[in-house]
């Protein structure tokens, strides 16, 4: 089963492509964390020279949380139509990775592209929404309820994640920033090693699809969806701090739609491999 985020690199929110959080931050000890307390506090990344002279931007023009949540709940919505009609059409499985195909690629070109747009994520979103639509078909018809079960998975990781993380006991730092990009290029890594020898050596591949193995596979794979999931938060948190663009909702609802997906697929194949022979 797949198993990619297509933009694991997590550009965030940026004005002329710098990140707006962390990962943009001042140096620790400048003037502002003087003045402030916070070693990592400085400058808006956003503001321009007027704004700093005459005050901050026109309200209208920034991203607020219902734009954040009216985005992704259009990105999200596309991908449950896409996946409903793979459903009811029983949608072949060769078409099916045809469309997850073409869905990483619109993934990779929005990944790169300094300004999100509306079209390509939605056009991505229905494209993995037909993906996922066919595989849980495929997979209910072996383990009845596993998709239902999956969507559970994912809604209660997600709704965890967002508590740990507005309580800070989850706290997105340049450390575990460092920390989660490390994790996930070895874990995406390990799955394109393990295709190939599944590819040209038959069978299982490296093991990471049933046993023992695949249990943890898929359990860290879980682990580090959510830990995505925190980044998204930080991301969104920044943006609404700093006074980001609006159109940079798109980018939120884009990034929480990845990792979404991301989780999905983790549980799906963790409960395939637990309700498997």
């Amino acid at each position: 089963m797949r198993s990619s985020n297509p933009v694991f690199s997590r550009r965030g929110f940026s004005r002329d492509n710098g990140y707006a959080g962390f990962n943009a931050a001042p140096q620790a000890g400048g003037p502002a964390a003087v003045q402030t307390g916070n070693p990592y506090a400085g400058t808006n990344p956003y503001a321009q020279p007027t704004q700093q002279m005459h005050g901050a931007p026109p309200q209208a023009d920034r991203m607020t949380m219902d734009d954040v949540v009216m985005r992704t709940g259009m990105t999200l919505g596309t991908v449950v139509v896409g996946a409903a009609v793979a459903w009811l059409m029983e949608m072949p499985l060769g078409l099916a990775i045809g469309a997850a195909l073409i869905a990483m690629v619109l993934g990779l070109i929005q990944a790169f592209k300094r300004k999100p747009s509306p079209p390509l994520i939605l056009a991505y979103a229905a494209f993995e929404g037909l993906f996922l639509g066919a595989l849980s078909g495929a997979i209910n018809e072996r383990f009845e309820g596993a998709p239902m079960q999956a969507v559970l998975g994912t809604m209660a990781v997600f709704a965890g994640v967002l508590i740990a993380y507005k309580t800070r006991i989850i706290r997105v730092t340049q450390r575990f920033y460092r920390f989660v990009m490390a994790a996930a290029i070895g874990f995406v890594l390990l799955t394109a090693v393990n295709l190939l020898f599944m590819a040209f050596g038959g069978g299982d591949g490296l093991g990471f699809r049933s046993g023992g193995l695949g249990i943890v596979f898929g359990i860290v794979g879980i682990v580090l969806g959510a830990a995505f999931l925190a980044l998204d938060f930080k991301q969104v948190e920044d943006g609404l701090a700093y006074g980001a663009p609006r159109e940079e909702s798109w980018l939120a609802a884009f990034g929480l739609t990845l990792t979404l997906v991301w989780i999905y697929l983790e549980m799906l194949r963790l409960i395939a491999i637990l309700r498997g022979d």
